[in-house]
């Protein structure tokens, strides 16, 4: 499932992350977070994950996900690492790869988490940069993203992907990766749709209350949840 969620980051945040992060002078070469294969074919920045910075603005990325109702019900998270920040400029790219299977934080985190979700939270306009379209590839075929600042894409971790060379100006955005409660994103795509659907019917009937019909579906979802949840 490919989804795009609106508004994780508000117009007045992204002005001040970009602020803040063009004033940085804790960007380093992006291939230093790579593996072998994807230094091979990665060209961009990466700000330290260390810095406090990268900390500090990757914790409030990751309150705001939490907290937004739709990467919630589309996620299902049962862990998120930090979220990272990464710059494009000058034909920098990221060619055609796959994200690991399993991640730990650059801040040398004990525990590994499982690649479920990967996401991007764009922070430029589209009209700030040339190129730098996010391109993933699914059994449909290949999808260019390049979304308003603010905005986030969530994908499954298994796709091939890449970004493509920027020619002008700069794209910069965070970058997380989820690992669900579920891990299939099949049956992550019909608990999504199936939640998307109870919260627009109660939408729709609230002025009726609770009908039997939305409990019923409610109670269906949560137990196809119990069946396929690992926690």
């Amino acid at each position: 499932m490919l989804l795009h969620i609106q508004g994780v980051l508000s117009a007045a945040e992204v002005v001040e992350f970009r602020r803040r992060l063009l004033a940085a002078d804790e960007w380093d070469d992006g291939r230093q977070t790579a593996g072998q294969l994807g230094a091979q074919v990665k060209r961009n920045q990466q700000l330290r994950p260390g810095s406090a910075l990268a900390q500090e603005l990757g914790q409030l990325i990751e309150q705001r996900c939490r907290a937004h109702p739709q990467f919630f019900s589309a996620a299902l998270p049962l862990r998120v690492l930090k979220p990272s920040f990464n710059r494009y400029a000058g034909g920098g790219h990221y060619g055609l790869h796959v994200d690991g299977a399993v991640m730990t934080s650059q801040m040398g985190s004990a525990q590994p988490l499982r690649s479920d979700v990967s996401s991007t939270l764009f922070l430029c306009e589209p009209d700030d940069y040339v190129g730098g379209e996010l391109v993933v590839q699914d059994s449909y075929g290949q999808h260019e993203v390049k979304l308003p600042a603010g905005d986030l894409v969530l994908y499954p971790s298994t796709s091939l992907h890449q970004v493509l060379p920027v020619t002008a100006g700069e794209r910069i955005a965070a970058f997380f990766w989820t690992q669900s409660m579920v891990r299939d994103d099949a049956k992550r795509a019909m608990l999504y749709e199936l939640d998307q659907s109870i919260q627009s019917l109660r939408a729709r009937f609230a002025a009726m209350g609770e009908i039997e019909e939305v409990v019923r579906l409610s109670g269906h979802y949560h137990n196809l949840l119990r069946q396929w949840a690992e926690v």
